[in-house]
């Protein structure tokens, strides 16, 4: 056994024992190396799991945000107990698309370019291209343009915050208690 391949054991050992968690891009790195497919401007947020097993029947688009806690799964192993089988199925996310957190995309499914899943869908369909749904199974809402123009007139309505207002940019205790104030029970928006 090479020196690389004992010390990558050991880091396996090491991670496996402690049960740390592998980085985000780490993560991608390792199921792209195993299949996944990825467009340019992924943004995968904490805690979402895509389907190590199965990875290389997920195909993800350009700029697509998976909202924290996101499944997206490609096999079912509901059959596995019965007759020894699990089903299988591709998963396709087109491009410009939005998952919000706690969704879970199931197997077999085409997600159209466009497209906005609310928080904590459970994805039983194919979405169409330039819509939005959301529910447990999700339905449609709206199609993405209403949805958006809705939105930029809140915008009139309600406090807009930049850049300085973020994690980001170190936001301080004085402009958290300003957001606050100003949201007043209701909603805002931040860059």
């Amino acid at each position: 056994m090479s020196d690389n391949t004992l010390i990558n054991y050991l880091k396996s050992v090491i991670k496996a024992v402690f049960m740390i968690k592998t980085k985000a891009p780490d993560k991608i790195e390792q199921l792209v190396k195993r299949g996944l497919k990825i467009g340019r401007n992924f943004n995968m947020q904490s805690e979402c799991i895509i389907d190590t097993s199965h990875c290389w029947h997920i195909i993800i688009g350009d700029n697509v945000t998976l909202a924290p806690r996101v499944h997206i799964l490609a096999h079912d192993a509901s059959t596995k107990n019965h007759f020894n089988y699990v089903k299988i199925g591709k998963v396709n996310i087109g491009n410009n698309v939005f998952i919000g957190a706690s969704s879970i995309i199931l197997p077999g499914i085409n997600i159209g370019d466009n497209a906005i899943i609310g928080a904590g869908s459970v994805v039983t369909k194919d979405i169409p291209d330039n819509t939005v749904y959301a529910g447990n199974p999700a339905r449609f809402i709206c199609n993405t343009e209403e949805f958006i123009k809705k939105r930029r007139l809140e915008m009139d309505e309600f406090p807009v915050f930049e850049e300085e207002y973020t994690i980001r940019a170190n936001v301080s205790d004085k402009m958290k208690d300003e957001m606050n104030n100003r949201i007043n029970d209701r909603f805002g928006y931040i860059i």
